[in-house]
């Protein structure tokens, strides 16, 4: 992998609201421009907006829906991603030629390219259905990129293959942070009170985002998936007010040693940019680990357990 500079941006969106959405992104695509950044990746579903989806009727969630590539978010990301010599990733929902609904997230490429990934682990509406493929793809700036969306991060066994289907760098959109969590010791709420005030005392809205409910939290298992696999990782997220959930932020970039580049520790809208060393990866830690798998072990890892369930149902049950 050549070296590259990145950006990973933080932002508020609005829900339904795609215009000001993709004005967001245009203006800090600019930005990035101007520091010679060669990817920015954005949140998950930022420009059709997240959590107010998990309120919607089938035939509303289709009405936010487009065709990808040929839907006008698509196109303008595109014409972007030309205009600026920069790859743009950044999510919506995505309306299939089967009619189906996804959490898709895109990539547009200054060469015309688009690749897209739809959520392995989608659970925001059960009107919406989930991937069935890992997306792993050569860019033009020298490098091969892999993409999961929020939850397809939390199964070891994703960043696992994505790996091992050849990603230099993990792209890893979220919504998360500051979530109603059904496990104990995993995040939990955040006061809205305190986004509504954060210029007034942004000193508590700021602990909670570094702390156990938005930073702590990613830290426990985030950088495992850069270290263990020896993959760059690029995580995006939204920030503030989404429907009943406050985001936490966070945005940043790790090497393949799980160690954190760069990181945001703003409580609204921000960009941070990174230089990434491509030296880095051949003789990292998870690379070295990984060339000493033993694959006819493994196979315990793709038998279904008594327990599954399926994500919309995992991520909501309540015991």
């Amino acid at each position: 992998m050549k070296d590259l500079r990145v950006a990973s941006v933080q932002f508020n969106h609005k829900a339904d609201d795609k215009s000001f959405n993709l004005s967001v992104i245009q203006n800090y695509v600019i930005s990035a421009a101007a520091q010679a950044v060669k990817i920015i990746v954005f949140p998950e579903m930022c420009i059709t907006g997240y959590w107010h989806v998990s309120q919607l009727s089938e035939d509303a969630i289709r009405g936010l829906a487009e065709p990808v590539p040929q839907g006008p978010s698509c196109q303008h990301l595109l014409d972007l991603a030309k205009r600026y010599q920069m790859t743009i990733g950044a999510g919506l929902i995505e309306l299939a030629d089967n009619n189906q609904l996804f959490n898709t997230y895109v990539m547009a490429m200054p060469d015309g390219r688009l690749e897209k990934h739809r959520k392995l682990h989608t659970f925001i509406s059960q009107y919406m259905s989930s991937g069935d493929r890992y997306t792993v793809f050569d860019t033009p700036h020298g490098c091969r990129v892999g993409i999961l969306i929020c939850w397809d991060n939390n199964l070891v066994e994703n960043a696992r293959i994505t790996a091992l289907m050849g990603a230099d760098i993990l792209i890893a959109p979220h919504q998360t942070g500051g979530c109603n969590s059904r496990s104990p010791q995993a995040m939990g709420l955040i006061d809205p009170q305190l986004w509504h005030q954060r210029k007034q005392n942004p000193h508590a809205l700021r602990a909670e985002m570094q702390g156990k409910k938005g930073r702590q939290w990613l830290m426990r298992w985030l950088p495992a998936r850069a270290h263990d696999n020896g993959m760059f990782l690029i995580f995006s997220n939204g920030v503030g007010l989404d429907l009943d959930e406050v985001r936490t932020g966070n945005a940043m970039v790790l090497n393949p040693y799980g160690e954190v580049i760069v990181e945001s520790d703003k409580i609204d809208n921000d960009m941070v940019v990174a230089d990434l060393k491509g030296d880095e990866l051949e003789m990292c830690t998870g690379r070295r680990w990984i060339r000493g798998r033993r694959p006819n072990l493994y196979h315990p890892i793709c038998e279904t357990t008594d327990d599954q369930l399926n994500p919309y149902a995992a991520r909501f049950q309540e015991n």
